[in-house]
């Protein structure tokens, strides 16, 4: 192992093939900025780790600042700027690039302004375990030694950086094993992230073929002879063509949503409402006459009795952002039983729907532990008939409409008032039971891969300084591994 002054040791800046700082391009294509290409910045490293590319900003940029920047499998990006160290969030995050991470997008991907690409000798050196031990700097706070602090931003000293650090273990052979074991705790967490997403996509097919569709009642109407409004002429057309093939079943994506017993649960016809169209039998009202819909606030942070100490989880936006599934299990801060008194909601329990209301809205969950919340949330209690379930994705559904009753000049924001006025559709009681039976499973499996990312993080986290300091070798890490997964 190289320690640190170690003379024989070779610094990060002798690894170095090649450096340079990002781009930003133009919103909109120019005369000089024709490449579509997307922008990572350091905000969006954390979730371009996990495997989430959607928030990724798009841009245009000139072909010659694409040829000088374009990452390839290999590369590092490393955020020299925009950190903060009195919220805890060090500049210096670093992003390792493989082929999977560039194969998520269409397009060629540059790093942004305040980043820059860090292409190292892979001959010489594993760019998967430097950064790891980046991140292992980031974990300990040594990286804090290479930031500077000015005008609220943290800039981070990135030549002094390559001039100074040295790969911690020589052996390129035990670099890759190491990035190789750890790589695989992290691969394992993508896959939780995928199987959530693809498991809250199920619910919400569900969930829009039942209550935004109105597919049962289509079918039952065309069986019982009765009119289909013009709003749902294309499903009918294409159930009534399924329907008159003799002895022929629904295709099979839609035989689990669409069965006999599912149809049993709808009604035959459609009515009039304010809503236009809805099956006959169930009711419109506004979501604050439904479900309980609270805010919260901020204890006063001069006030050590609120936050020193403190054991409850207290949820912001910021908290939100971060989630890689639509479930709270833990928040960034934590505050006091008095801070919990001091906030007019209280504590929320478990099985609450939480909305951003502004800085943006529509970050939506549903909370596995009690949890307060601040003044940039709303929270839907739901306790009568209508489950959390039905109000996530009906939340989720009507986002545009949620967004265009908002108001404020600095930022977008709904107020409580506004919310408890939207019109919500209220189906029967018999179909809300099988929505939430069938949801409610989904969920409880969302729920266990979120908890086992948590798990395989800290699993990674504890074996990272191990595996670095030579503590650990790594046929008994790999040992650990085969018990554990």
């Amino acid at each position: 192992m190289w320690r640190d002054g170690d003379i024989r040791g070779e610094v990060l800046l002798d690894f170095t093939i090649y450096t340079i700082g990002g781009g930003w391009g133009k919103e909109i294509p120019d005369e000089q900025h024709q490449e579509p290409v997307a922008v990572i910045r350091g905000t969006d490293i954390p979730k371009v780790q996990l495997g989430i590319v959607e928030g990724v900003p798009r841009r245009w940029e000139s072909s010659s600042k694409v040829t000088k920047r374009q990452l390839q499998p290999g590369d590092l990006v490393i955020e020299v700027s925009g950190g903060s160290a009195q919220r805890g969030q060090h500049t210096g995050r670093v992003l390792y690039i493989s082929e999977k991470t560039l194969q998520r997008f269409n397009i060629p991907v540059i790093p942004a302004s305040f980043c820059r690409l860090l292409r190292l000798d892979t001959t010489r050196v594993d760019p998967q375990f430097i950064a790891y031990q980046i991140n292992l700097m980031h974990l300990d706070g040594s990286i804090a030694k290479f930031e500077v602090q000015s005008t609220g931003i943290a800039n981070f000293q990135f030549k002094t950086f390559l001039e100074s650090i040295r790969p911690a273990i020589e052996d390129v052979p035990t670099q890759r094993a190491i990035a190789r074991i750890l790589g695989t705790l992290d691969d394992k967490i993508e896959l939780n992230r995928r199987m959530n997403k693809t498991l809250e996509a199920m619910a919400q097919a569900l969930f829009k073929s039942w209550f935004v569709d109105f597919d049962p009642v289509v079918i039952n109407a065309l069986r019982a002879g009765n009119s289909i409004p013009e709003k749902f002429a294309k499903r009918a057309a294409y159930y009534r063509e399924i329907l008159h093939r003799q002895n022929s079943p629904l295709p099979e994506e839609e035989r689990s949503l669409l069965s006999e017993d599912i149809l049993r649960l709808f009604p035959t016809r459609f009515v009039d409402s304010v809503l236009g169209p809805i099956p006959e039998g169930w009711e419109v009202k506004a979501i604050g006459e439904v479900v309980k819909c609270v805010g919260g606030g901020t204890p006063s942070t001069k006030k050590p009795k609120f936050w020193a100490g403190g054991t409850n989880p207290f949820l912001t936006p910021k908290d939100m952002a971060s989630l890689d599934a639509p479930v709270v299990l833990d928040t960034e801060r934590y505050i006091t039983d008095d801070g919990v008194e001091r906030i007019s909601s209280g504590q929320l329990p478990v099985g609450t729907v939480l909305l951003s209301s502004r800085a943006p809205i529509g970050y939506l969950a549903i909370n596995a532990v009690p949890v307060s919340v601040n003044q940039g949330i709303i929270a839907m209690i739901c306790e009568g008939s209508v489950s959390n379930y039905y109000v996530y994705f009906w939340v989720k559904e009507n986002l545009p409409v949620i967004k265009s009753k908002a108001g404020g000049t600095t930022f977008a924001e709904i107020s409580k008032r506004n919310f408890r006025s939207l019109p919500m559709l209220i189906p029967s009681v018999a179909s809300l039971e099988k929505f939430g039976s069938i949801t409610g499973s989904i969920f409880t499996m969302v729920v266990e891969n979120a908890r086992s990312s948590r798990t395989l993080a800290t699993l990674r986290d504890t074996l990272l300084p191990k595996l670095i300091s030579g503590e650990l070798r790594v046929p008994d890490v790999e040992k650990i591994l085969k018990d554990a997964l």
